[in-house]
């Protein structure tokens, strides 16, 4: 998910909160239910509407759209009986035309809410909002401080920074003492633009650096993304960073992976992440259909493009299997490769030829 501002990041939580009671974990996630010729046909109608009026490439979004009505009148989904199979089938096709992989199409045996697009959230909602970021840390799993004195961070989403900043800062205080750090994004499938400039910002100076923009096609507006040196106290700087991919590492989470690669302030190691540029929002086809529409895209300061389709390529390409070690090796070598004092150099090749050996799991 890659998706900005307050309101639209609000209201798209609290409809995917809802949607992913059907499409997440438990008995509700296995439920379908059939659907009919009419069904299809209105999912259909309402998808290439959204599309046309939406979608952040018009000239694609109407090629689409084409599609879809080509596919329906050749009776193409005539013989899928059940939402799930239905949705699966239109998401298929969808990314085939576009190579977008946040365009899909949801299927809830629930129904969805209706909601104005943009509408501004109750107060009951962006209380469910802050208890949802706070339930899962923020997104951060484990901040530790290995041997050889490396900074760990496993993050498996960028929060909402507003909630999520006192996480933020307590765990870049816990590793700010440390002489290399690693970000593992291996799991991380996404979230907000915003928390990725803000963690950024720990790694720069008191100069603002340009991250990232993104372009909105329904308003015609170029936002622009910025590190914030003065919601960073304590900055982590001259130091080495590593940042863990995977093929699953999707969305904000490959921007910040981009945006560090292309500012020289981080080594990726691992795998290829999954190639998502184009942020967006969930909109309603029906009471069991939505699907989340790409209306904007990044546009790095840099490469002047980005990482749609491609992904972000690793600085050194492992199996995210080995991408800790490989990282864990590089940042002891690194630091062994500094260190003046004989008995502490012997000690990081001892540590090294430790970790090469059987590297801590992670």
């Amino acid at each position: 998910m890659y998706l900005s501002s307050l309101v639209i990041r609000v209201a798209l939580v609290i409809v995917l909160a809802v949607v992913s009671t059907c499409f997440g974990q438990g008995p509700a996630s296995m439920a379908d239910m059939p659907v009919d010729a009419a069904t299809r046909n209105a999912v259909i109608a309402k998808l290439t509407e959204d599309l046309k009026a939406n979608y952040v490439f018009p000239e694609v979004a109407a090629k689409t759209a084409e599609m879809l009505e080509k596919n329906r009148a050749s009776g193409k989904y005539d013989k899928l009986a059940t939402g799930r199979e239905f949705a699966e089938a239109l998401t298929t096709d969808l990314q085939a035309a576009t190579g977008d992989r946040h365009l899909r199409v949801r299927f809830s045996s629930n129904p969805i809410p209706v909601r104005q697009p943009q509408a501004e959230p109750t107060e009951a909602e962006r209380m469910r909002y802050r208890k949802n970021i706070l339930s899962n840390n923020a997104g951060f799993e484990t901040v530790e401080r290995l041997r050889g004195n490396v900074g760990y961070i496993k993050l498996n989403g960028f929060s909402g920074p507003e909630i999520g900043k006192e996480t933020v800062e307590a765990a870049m205080n816990f590793v700010t003492n440390t002489d290399a750090l690693i970000f593992d994004l291996r799991d991380n499938g996404g979230g907000s633009p915003e928390m990725v400039a803000l963690i950024s910002s720990y790694l720069f100076g008191e100069k603002p650096v340009h991250l990232n923009s993104l372009y909105w096609r329904t308003e015609d507006r170029t936002e622009e993304f910025w590190t914030k040196p003065e919601a960073a106290k304590k900055k982590y700087l001259d130091k080495p960073v590593y940042i863990l991919t995977a093929k699953r590492t999707f969305s904000a989470a490959e921007e910040f992976s981009y945006n560090l690669k292309n500012l020289k302030r981080a080594t990726i190691v691992g795998e290829t992440t999954g190639g998502g540029a184009h942020p967006g929002e969930m909109f309603r086809l029906g009471d069991h259909f939505g699907a989340f529409i790409s209306t904007g895209r990044a546009i790095s300061p840099i490469t002047k493009t980005n990482w749609e389709g491609t992904g972000v390529e690793p600085d050194v390409r492992v199996t995210k299997e080995e991408a800790f070690k490989t990282a864990y090796i590089a940042a002891l070598e690194n630091l062994a490769a500094k260190a003046e004092d004989p008995p502490l150099k012997a000690a990081f090749g001892a540590l090294i030829e430790e970790v090469k050996k059987e590297a801590p799991k992670r």
